[in-house]
């Protein structure tokens, strides 16, 4: 679908969201909101969240896919950039129902995906629309805020750049993800603020395990064919017992529970605690969860 037929087809944006990982303590966010302003004084802006950790684009980009789906249409800006100033890309992708603007560092895919998929996209080269003197380490302020409240207004996504390929964004390493007989291993996609411990594994991969299951880390081998190197206690020396729950409350107070996330995702949290402090993990970490009782299962160390 061209990009003009793309805009035919979507809702009128309504908003302009921001996403960052600016911090609160600076300017920055003040000075986007302020460019934004001066091209269209009358949209309104919802920040998402500017305490995205700094250059974390996967944690970026799993706040944006969670979030688009639940905002207005509009033009959803996403900045977590740690590449700003090289000759990666500034785009802004077209979808059925909302605008994306951002690097091209896959930060924005999630969430085009999330709005239905990518539609058209563009390169963002309209010196027209741009600041009169882009920096090289803030296109947030030159590039993607002024893109953003033209294409609020109304402005067709093609004016503000070259159509590029689609298949040519870059994209984010899938999370690694695998079923096992007795569960899965899957890799620790993002921690939130509450501590709680988001998985790469959909529902129906803990829906069947039993009322109780057992959480420990693992080290996933490359070379094909090879067992991933795990043991009753885990390469990390523990194991631990969770309650295989709907909510936080139907575990005990400061007990583990496995749940499904408000996003459809394995979440393992823990009722009135940390679960990222009591399990030692952080994004990026494999974490093999499987069922009590078991063909095979063996004592191990629980904590």
């Amino acid at each position: 679908m061209t990009s003009s037929a793309a805009r035919e087809s979507r809702p009128p944006p309504e908003v302009v969201s921001l996403t960052t990982d600016y911090g609160l303590a600076d300017g920055f966010v003040a000075v986007c909101h302020g460019v934004i302003a001066r091209v269209a004084p009358a949209l309104r802006v919802i920040d998402v969240t500017h305490l995205v950790p700094p250059g974390d684009v996967r944690r970026g980009a799993a706040v944006l896919a969670q979030t688009v789906p639940h905002l207005p249409p509009g033009v959803h800006v996403a900045v977590v950039d740690p590449g700003v100033g090289t000759n990666r890309r500034g785009v802004a992708l077209g979808t059925p129902t909302g605008l994306l603007v951002g690097p091209d560092n896959g930060l924005l895919l999630d969430a085009a995906a999330a709005l239905g998929g990518v539609t058209g996209a563009v390169e963002l080269t309209n010196p027209r629309w741009l600041a009169p003197r882009v920096s090289a380490t803030f296109h947030g302020r030159d590039v993607f805020a002024p893109v953003a409240a033209h294409l609020a207004r109304g402005a067709p996504l093609a004016d503000a750049g070259p159509a590029i390929d689609p298949t040519t964004l870059v994209r984010l390493p899938e999370p690694l993800l695998r079923r096992r007989p007795d569960g899965f291993v899957a890799e620790v996609l993002t921690v939130d603020h509450f501590g709680n411990v988001q998985l790469a594994a959909p529902a129906e991969l803990l829906d069947p395990l039993p009322g109780r299951v057992r959480v420990c880390p693992v080290t996933e081998p490359t070379a094909p064919g090879a067992v991933a190197e795990d043991g009753p206690a885990g390469v990390g020396g523990w194991e631990r017992e969770a309650v295989h729950g709907r909510t936080f409350g139907d575990a005990p107070v400061g007990a583990l529970v496995a749940h499904v996330d408000s996003t459809g995702r394995v979440a393992l949290s823990v009722n009135g605690g940390h679960a990222a402090e009591l399990l030692a993990v952080a994004p990026g970490t494999l974490l093999r969860v499987r069922g009590y009782g078991v063909v095979g299962d063996a004592p191990g160390q629980h904590g």
